[in-house]
């Protein structure tokens, strides 16, 4: 729990209804909603003089809350992050390679380990296999005319901006490859809030049998795919690690056989190889516009 003062000298009172704790990092009070005659919501209720003899401690299967120890036995039988059946599109590490080819640690060494003429060696094979490939990447930054008006936003902070340019430019590229069209789905992958999907659905305005698919591994807060309940177009949302996706499960892509385009704007490297791996691999009729992108955010 973060360090707090319950009230600090020349700070404002919380709102009504709302917690009395003082969040120190944050510089303001806590805007947890409060039970009925409470002065603390439930994660600050050890900062109440008067419930001080109940003990909260950290919850075992997600330690950024924090529990009751009379109530646990009972809170992980309800807590979001407590382990729940898996689907059928789960899989455990379909994506992850093969075992026999990538686990042998007994061969692996730093290769801040090696002789001076074992480094060259290795320069020479790696230059062996990477001849006649195209390595240089070609920025192509783009812009599309549905996010002209969140662009001039004068509102607009450093941050908004550079992730509403990565948009635009994800989007201009995805047009340019003719990617952007009716009848498909899209699976947007590392999805977080949604925003990507949110302005692919803008730019195709009242286009018909378009569905979206976004794939996040984590709880997130504040979505945007929530916001749009448009008939011509069907938002799902999956909780999976993308190491144990296989697309193929999905009942909607099995059922609507619709093409598929994956689209992503917060993956790592690793993450963008498993992705084309998913796309091509496992046997789904689509197309990858993850490629542009990846010299688009680089350019950033």
């Amino acid at each position: 729990m973060a360090a707090s003062a319950l009230t600090p000298h020349g700070t404002a009172f919380p709102e009504e209804g709302r917690c009395g704790y003082f969040v120190e990092k944050k510089k303001r009070f806590c805007r947890m909603v409060v039970a009925a005659g409470k002065r603390f919501c439930g994660e600050h209720a050890g900062a109440s003089e008067e419930e001080n003899a109940r003990k909260r401690i950290l919850c075992p299967l997600d330690p950024k809350h924090t529990v009751y120890e009379d109530q646990l036995a009972k809170h992980l039988k309800k807590c979001n992050s407590r382990e729940k059946p898996k689907p059928d599109f789960f899989i455990q590490d379909i994506n992850s390679g093969l075992k026999d080819e990538t686990e042998i640690p007994d061969q692996l060494v730093p290769i801040s380990s090696l002789s001076e003429e074992q480094l060259e060696n290795l320069i020479k094979k790696l230059r062996k296999a990477s001849e006649g490939l195209n390595c240089t990447l070609k920025d192509q930054i783009m812009s599309h005319p549905a996010l002209h008006d969140a662009l001039n936003d004068p509102k607009n902070g450093d941050s908004a901006a550079k992730h509403l340019k990565q948009q635009a430019s994800i989007l201009g590229n995805i047009e340019n490859l003719k990617l952007l069209g009716p009848r498909r789905c899209f699976v947007e992958f590392g999805a977080g809030k949604g925003k990507l999907s949110h302005w692919v659905d803008i730019a195709l305005k009242d286009a018909e049998k378009v569905h979206f698919i976004l794939v996040e591994k984590v709880t997130t807060r504040f979505k945007v795919d929530g916001k749009h309940r448009k008939k011509n177009s069907v938002f799902e949302r999956l909780q999976i690690d993308i190491q144990h996706l296989c697309l193929n499960k999905i009942p909607l892509l099995s059922k609507e056989k619709l093409p598929v385009v994956g689209i992503g704007k917060h993956l790592c490297g690793v993450a963008t190889g498993v992705i084309g791996d998913i796309m091509w691999a496992k046997n789904i009729s689509g197309l990858w516009a993850l490629e542009q992108w990846i010299s688009t955010i680089s350019s950033e």
